[in-house]
């Protein structure tokens, strides 16, 4: 293990590594039920299908960054991208669940092309320094924002977009029952901040499980809190993969390509402008998510080298572009380096055996597919938050009174969880940061990559949104 992940020159051990790997599985284990839950909606496959499809697209991921890049981070499919394949590419546009496949493939071949010509790496030198300085605290905030819904702390408001949750019991607006898993995030991360302080090894992990402990305890006290729970399990662990190798894996080679329907339908015109958008927009998101993740986490781990750079980064990023390759080919829509990632860097994760560790925990979940949900989305949600606050500390390093770099940074920071995507904020960091060096004079300090991404960013606001 030292000579494949160099533990001792990281400052770091097996215990700590495994424990780091286990709290990245525990806060984004919820990846492969939400995924899963929502490929269901279209009708043409089912949730044990994509539940296996997104566990094997999220090992073979997690096991390249670990054994390429000996990077403490994870894969899976990614949030926010996986409604844009469900909701926008095949309810909204018409395509079929085999047709996106082919532009997820699309986007994971020519990723693999960038990443082996070296391009993909010029891409992120092309973000400028206050652009790239801001990544790591828009996606804490990015983090956190996720946490406290998940906690079901921040509501959806019809009239200001978000809002705190009802605490009023007396009202009638809240019950025990609704206010309890709330309460668990909130004293859970307050005991991660205590155990932290006082340097309590695993307090992210302590947390996750404390908290877990105290939902159910808890539950006691609330009438019908355990009705139908079992109910979920599948005592079956080969169940799911009759589905998966039916309805999912390999779809996007023996039916994906028949485009025949939707040009019927709707004209040539408009299938090659809708493949042209759509694939864009695959691929500036994924390309970006990924991109600020690497970054965000190794520069929360002090895992940056010498020049400020993500290790291994062509490493990392073709494991980021067979993964999507793969999902693809398994059928689940685009595989990304997820910010969750954070949460074992949180607890000390500096290698890639973290990822391995990650990896097994993917590979056994799947046969135990209803498992993963006995850790209660209120418990991994503290995690969350507190890795938020941990990816803050960044914004020290960026000069507030200078213009030209307070603003593209702080729309990096802000646009993340206002978007709901790291692509998004760093898409109009980027853009602002070209059109005030214009107006300021600096046009000359653009590099012409930085040109020609934020105009790429600009078509994928205007043709996809």
């Amino acid at each position: 293990m030292e000579k494949r992940f160099r533990l001792k020159e990281r400052g770091t051990t097996v215990r700590t590594e495994l424990v780091a790997g286990f709290t990245t599985f525990m806060a984004m284990s919820y990846i492969l039920m939400v995924n899963a839950r929502m490929f269901s909606d279209l009708g043409t496959v089912s949730y044990n299908a994509i539940y296996i499809a997104t566990a094997i697209s999220a090992i073979v991921g997690t096991l390249l960054m670990a054994l390429m890049a000996n990077l403490p981070l994870a894969l899976a499919t990614g949030m926010g991208l996986n409604a844009y394949f469900v909701y926008t590419v095949c309810f909204g546009l018409g395509f079929t669940y085999a047709n996106t496949l082919v532009l997820v493939l699309l986007d994971g071949l020519v990723f693999i092309v960038l990443t082996v010509t070296g391009l993909r790496k010029k891409i992120f030198e092309a973000i400028p320094l206050s652009v790239r300085t801001a990544i790591p605290a828009g996606i804490g905030l990015f983090i956190a924002f996720l946490g406290l819904q998940n906690s079901g702390m921040v509501v959806n408001d019809d009239a200001t977009l978000v809002g705190l949750t009802s605490f009023n019991v007396f009202s009638g607006n809240a019950t025990w029952a609704s206010i309890m898993p709330v309460l668990v995030s909130f004293f859970a991360v307050l005991a991660i901040a205590i155990m932290s302080s006082r340097k309590v090894k695993g307090s992210v992990l302590f947390g996750i499980l404390g908290g877990a402990a105290a939902y159910y305890l808890l539950g006691l006290t609330i009438p019908g809190f355990f009705d139908g729970m079992m109910e979920s399990f599948s005592f079956n662990p080969f169940a799911a993969f009759g589905d998966f190798f039916r309805q999912s894996f390999g779809k996007v080679f023996t039916e994906g390509f028949n485009f025949a329907p939707f040009i019927q339908e709707h004209g040539v015109g408009a299938f090659v402008v809708t493949i042209l958008s759509t694939a864009l927009a695959f691929c500036m998101v994924d390309m970006f998510d990924t991109l600020g993740t690497l970054y965000g986490a190794c520069a929360r781990g002090s895992l940056l080298d010498e020049n400020g750079d993500v290790p291994k980064m062509d490493k990392a990023m073709l494991s980021d572009a067979i993964a999507t390759t793969v999902g693809a080919m398994c059928g689940t829509s685009t595989v990304t380096t997820v910010v969750e990632s954070s949460a074992g860097v949180g607890e000390g994760g500096r290698t890639g055996l973290a990822s391995v560790s990650t990896a097994f925990l993917f590979f056994v979940a799947m046969f135990l597919a209803p498992v993963a949900q006995l850790i209660p989305s209120c418990a991994t949600a503290a995690a969350l938050i507190y890795v938020g606050v941990l990816m803050m500390s960044c914004v020290r390093d960026i000069d507030w009174n200078s213009i030209e770099i307070a603003v593209p940074a702080f729309l990096t920071i802000a646009m993340m969880p206002f978007t709901y995507s790291i692509a998004y904020g760093i898409g109009f960091g980027l853009i602002s940061f070209t059109v005030i060096s214009v107006f300021t004079g600096k046009a000359r300090e653009v590099k012409p990559a930085t040109w020609i991404i934020g105009g790429l960013f600009g078509l994928t606001f205007f043709l996809t949104h």
